[in-house]
């Protein structure tokens, strides 16, 4: 509400070194590590320019080199729409696809690919292009869904047959439906819920489903 958010976090990204988002990322990394954590998964998505997304992915890459700890690097460039590509929206999904996608592979710098696939952030249409476009690079979705909205986003993460759906914290009967019929794992963000003040996932309803349920 004070003018933060993603678009915020991208501004500061964008005028931090690859150096220094090193240095910072490894202290976050040391931390979580001595708190238990066995396995790692990084995203981009908070550079949202092609430099931007790379840099994140570079470090990333980095911190595999350096660490013992299991790491996965997810490429989350569709995490907002930039505000000159505000009213352009396939501009700045062409810029994903033939700009940054080419270039993450030819760096071999991601695992996975993820979208925002929410109202007011990237359709089920757009999604779907850009996890189209991650599959001929190898890259497999881990899809961020159903963290305000319910738009049917899961039921084409399900067809696209992505690694796992992320936040849940709305989900109707046909979503559970929908993931009854998958090996796709159901992801819960709790700490997310009770940092920007949003509804819990409904993890009762989803393990009483028969389905499996990861937290992060």
């Amino acid at each position: 509400n004070r003018g933060g958010g993603i678009l915020n976090s991208a501004k500061k990204l964008n005028e931090t070194s690859e150096t220094d988002l090193y240095e910072q990322s490894k202290k976050r990394l040391d931390d979580v590590i001595a708190q238990g954590t066995g396995a790692v998964e990084i995203k981009s998505g908070y550079g949202l320019t092609v430099e931007g997304e790379l840099k994140m992915l570079r470090v990333i890459k980095k911190l595999k080199e350096n660490y013992t700890i299991p790491i996965k690097a997810t490429f989350l460039g569709a995490h907002a729409f930039p505000t000159e590509f505000k009213n352009n929206h396939s501009a700045y999904i062409d810029l994903i696809i033939n700009e940054m996608l080419p270039k993450i592979a030819a760096e071999n710098l991601a695992d996975y690919i993820d979208a925002f696939l929410e109202t007011g952030y990237f359709s089920v249409t757009e999604t779907e292009r850009i996890i189209e476009a991650g599959k001929k690079y190898g890259l497999r979705p881990k899809i961020h869904v159903n963290q305000f909205t319910a738009i049917n986003g899961i039921k084409m993460c399900v067809e696209h047959n992505a690694l796992s759906v992320d936040h849940l914290e709305v989900v109707t009967d046909d979503d559970i439906e929908a993931l009854q019929n998958s090996n796709i794992m159901p992801v819960a963000l709790p700490s997310c819920s009770y940092f920007i003040s949003i509804p819990y996932t409904p993890a009762r309803k989803i393990i009483d489903a028969g389905l499996p349920l990861a937290l992060a």
